[in-house]
């Protein structure tokens, strides 16, 4: 140490670099990790004697006085200073403070303590990016049912840190996702709502133990699907309901009834003619006294939620009641109708079928009235046309032939026979006898008559 209270001078200082790079190669010393832009204290041995005079340096590729408990000597930097007279206490620490100190202490002997410090940062911001999300006015960011979510998480630190991620699902407890040097990123396939919870990065940096973390909530959510009947009736002045219903909507959907063609985008509300009500997820409207002008249309039910819009459309026709007396009356008659068609026909053509009838139901006191007609009258009735197509022939014939004498004709007769019929079959045959016993004698004086000379 050189007098007068001066720094040593370099040739000493040299001679005692020789000395302490034999004993930092030979011996151990204590490690000291200290935090940059915070104080540090550096020990001066584990003693706990009294204590000689003490004078530190930096040991690089020289020894660098520091500070000594000579008061003689001041200090190199302000920045240090002893502490109870032995530890070197270092405000405001740098990256280039790291790296070996020795103190020596001068006491019947002199003795060197080894310190090897090592100055420690952050991490001191943690990066977290969750991607093919969406995030809500709170912040909360949420994911798409079925998706794909990439995760990464990065600090800064010295030495690099190590990044942790740690996941949190409702009422369940932490899980462990694994680590990484610096970065850590990994991806979830198929998104379900049992991997929505709390999503945790923590960067821990492993010289000073320091550690630092960011939790992020993340939703698991679902886009509404509807189901409804696509079209409805309504008898005119009677009521309808429509329903649409919500599924696998998370977070709830919220429900509307718009008008598709008069106002598409003013919900309708509940009033005197429309009654809407909601259970749940499921909602109906019913429309109070029907107008065909007023009601008949398309409904739509609109559903929504972060995830997006879904809906519906519902027709609806309003008709006329129907009259079901009438109905029922106009069923009755074609039954009637059809009845007297089929007894007409059959009484056309099965006459004998009449009369057997009609003898079932009269009584055996009332007599029926036959009227036969001679076959002769039926083939007149069918040369009547003829005859008369031929009767202007005929007239100027008989003009020319005035002079003759006329023939009396004596077909075209008819003779008719009335029988009484009491069910007795045997009055009925002497009936027809006499009929035949008649007819014999015109045809007698027809003889008589076409004999006589002209």
């Amino acid at each position: 140490m050189a007098a007068g209270g001066r720094a040593p001078e370099p040739r000493v200082l040299i001679c005692l670099g020789a000395l302490l790079a034999r004993w930092v190669a030979a011996g151990s010393g204590a490690m000291v990790i200290g935090e940059l832009h915070e104080d540090i204290t550096l020990p001066c041995g584990n003693i706990s004697r009294p204590r000689g005079p003490v004078t530190w340096y930096r040991i690089d590729s020289e020894p660098v006085f520091l500070v000594s408990s000579n008061a003689s000597l001041p200090p190199r930097e302000p920045r240090f200073s002893l502490l109870n007279t032995s530890a070197l206490h270092i405000g405001m620490l740098s990256l280039q403070d790291e790296g070996n100190y020795t103190c020596q202490e001068t006491l019947n002997e002199t003795q060197w303590f080894r310190v090897r410090l090592q100055v420690a940062s952050g991490p001191y911001e943690v990066v977290v990016n969750i991607s093919a999300t969406g995030t809500l006015p709170n912040g909360t960011l949420y994911a798409a049912r079925g998706s794909h979510v990439d995760f990464t998480c990065s600090s800064s630190a010295r030495p690099p840190p190590v990044v942790e991620w740690w996941f949190q699902g409702l009422n369940s407890r932490e899980e462990y996702f694994g680590d990484n040097l610096t970065v850590s990123n990994f991806t979830l396939f198929l998104m379900s709502p049992n991997l929505q919870g709390n999503y945790t990065c923590l960067a821990k940096n492993t010289r000073s133990g320091r550690q630092r973390k960011v939790t992020t909530e993340l939703l698991v959510y679902c886009s509404p699907s509807l189901l409804s009947d696509p079209m409805r009736t309504c008898f005119l002045g009677g009521n309808v309901t429509l329903t649409c219903q919500v599924s696998g909507a998370y977070p709830p959907a919220e429900i509307l009834w718009l008008r598709n063609l008069t106002q598409p985008k003013v919900p309708i509300q509940s009033n005197s003619r429309y009654l809407i009500t909601q259970d749940g997820q499921s909602s109906t409207l019913t429309i109070l006294n029907c107008s065909q002008d007023l009601d008949e249309g398309y409904y739509v039910c609109r559903a929504e939620n972060a995830m997006g819009v879904r809906e519906v459309d519902i027709w609806l026709s309003v008709k006329e009641p129907l009259n079901i007396g009438g109905i029922v009356g106009t069923i009755v008659s074609l039954l009637l109708l059809g009845l007297a068609v089929i007894s007409g026909l059959t009484l056309y053509y099965s006459p004998m079928f009449c009369w057997k009838v009609g003898n079932t139901f009269r009584g055996q006191d009332i007599g029926d009235v036959m009227v036969l007609v001679d076959s002769e009258e039926e083939e007149e009735g069918e040369e009547e046309e003829d005859a008369v197509e031929e009767e202007e022939e005929e007239e100027e014939e008989e003009n020319v032939r005035a002079e003759l004498p006329k023939e009396v004709h004596q077909h075209g007769h008819i003779h008719r026979v009335t029988a009484l019929v009491n069910g007795n079959l045997e009055q009925m045959g002497n009936g027809l006898q006499d009929l035949q016993d008649d007819s014999s004698e015109p045809q007698s004086d027809l003889v008589q008559e076409e004999e006589r000379p002209v």
